[in-house]
C-alpha cells in the first residue's frame, strides 16, 4: 500500500508539474502572440486605395509586393534609393524579384511627366510610388513594405546576421568584403549594398547587391529560432518598416506561402544613360520593360 501510495504521488507531482510547465508555456506563447500583433498595428499603414481581401489566400492566388528603401529624415521624405518587386506564386513555389533601377526614366502617376522613377516616392510617398510601378511594369502591386535604409542594419542584427554569396572583392566604410560566400551583421550590410564606385557595373551591381542582402534577411529570418532574442526582433521591424500588411493577413501568407522562398529567380532591368534636358536618366528599351513585365504576369497567372 505505502508503495502504491508513493507511486500515485510522484504520478501526481509529475501531472502537476507539467500542467505548471504547461500554462506557463500557454501564457508566454500568448504574450509572444500580443506583442506581435501590437507591432504589426504600429506597422500597418494602409494605402487609399486598399479593399478587403485583395488576395484570397486559401486560393493560393499569386500575389506581388514593392519594397521601398527609403534615406527618411525627420523634415524630409526622401527618396526611394531601392525599389524592388517580388512576385510569390505559391502554386510553383517561386519567387521572381526585380529591381528597378532608381533612375529609371518613366512616367509619374499622378504627374503627368516623364521623370525617375525614385522622385515618386519624394513626390507622393508609397502611393505614387505604387501607381507607378503598376504603370511602368503593368502588373497589380498587393502590397508594399518600406525599409528604413538607415535602420535596417538593425533588422540584419537581430536575426544573427546574413550570409551572402558576393560577386566581387572590395572595401566600403572601412570593410572589406572578399569574394565568394560571406557572413555580414547590419553594419556591414548597409556598407555591402552602399558602394557603388568600385562597382565595374555600377547602379546594376548594387541593385543585384541589395537582392542579395534582401535574400539573405528572408532566408535567415525564416529559419531563426531565438525567442530569446523575440522582443528585439519585434523592437527592429516595429521602428524601420511599414506596409499595409494586416496581422492576419501575415498569418496567412505564412500559412500559405512559405515554401515559395525555396527557389527564388532574380532579374534586372537593363537600359542605357541618356542625359534629357541636362538630365542623367537610365532609358529602358520598350522590348525590354516588356520582357520583364511578361515574366512577372505570368508569374502572377494574368492573361
Amino acid at each position: 500500500m505505502i508503495k502504491s501510495f508513493t507511486n500515485k504521488k510522484l504520478l501526481w507531482t509529475i501531472v502537476g508539474i507539467f500542467s505548471v510547465a504547461t500554462i506557463a508555456v500557454g501564457i508566454y506563447a500568448f504574450t509572444i502572440y500580443k506583442s506581435l500583433e501590437q507591432t504589426v498595428a504600429n506597422m500597418h499603414e494602409p494605402l487609399n486605395r486598399d479593399v478587403p481581401q485583395r488576395v484570397v489566400f486559401k486560393n493560393k492566388e499569386p500575389l506581388s509586393f514593392l519594397v521601398l528603401g527609403v534615406d527618411e529624415r525627420p523634415g524630409d521624405r526622401g527618396r526611394s534609393d531601392t525599389m524592388i518587386v517580388l512576385t510569390v506564386n505559391p502554386n510553383k513555389r517561386s519567387i521572381q524579384m526585380v529591381s528597378i533601377p532608381r533612375d529609371t526614366r518613366t512616367e509619374i502617376i499622378g504627374r503627368g511627366y516623364l521623370d525617375k522613377i525614385n522622385h515618386a516616392y519624394a513626390f507622393g510617398g508609397v502611393e505614387m510610388s505604387v501607381d507607378s510601378v503598376e504603370n511602368f511594369l503593368n502588373i497589380p502591386i498587393d502590397y508594399y513594405f518600406k525599409v528604413n535604409m538607415d535602420s535596417f542594419k538593425d533588422i540584419v542584427d537581430v536575426v544573427g546576421g546574413i550570409t551572402v554569396n558576393n560577386p566581387l572583392e572590395f572595401t566600403q566604410g572601412g570593410q572589406t568584403f572578399n569574394k565568394g560566400s560571406i557572413e555580414i551583421d547590419g553594419t556591414g550590410a548597409l556598407n555591402f549594398v552602399q558602394m557603388r564606385k568600385q562597382d565595374p557595373r555600377g547602379d546594376f551591381g548594387r541593385q543585384e547587391r541589395q537582392r542579395l542582402v534582401l535574400k539573405g534577411v528572408i532566408d535567415q529570418g525564416a529559419s531563426f529560432s531565438s525567442i530569446t532574442r523575440f522582443g528585439d526582433i519585434l523592437d527592429a521591424l516595429g521602428n524601420n518598416i511599414k506596409t499595409n500588411l494586416t496581422f492576419d493577413e501575415m498569418i496567412e501568407i505564412q500559412a500559405n506561402y512559405k515554401d515559395a522562398r525555396h527557389n527564388l529567380e532574380q532579374h534586372e532591368i537593363n537600359g542605357s544613360g541618356e542625359t534629357i534636358n541636362k538630365v542623367w536618366y537610365l532609358v529602358v528599351p520598350e522590348p525590354e520593360r516588356v520582357q520583364i513585365s511578361n515574366i512577372l504576369r505570368e508569374h502572377l497567372e494574368l492573361k
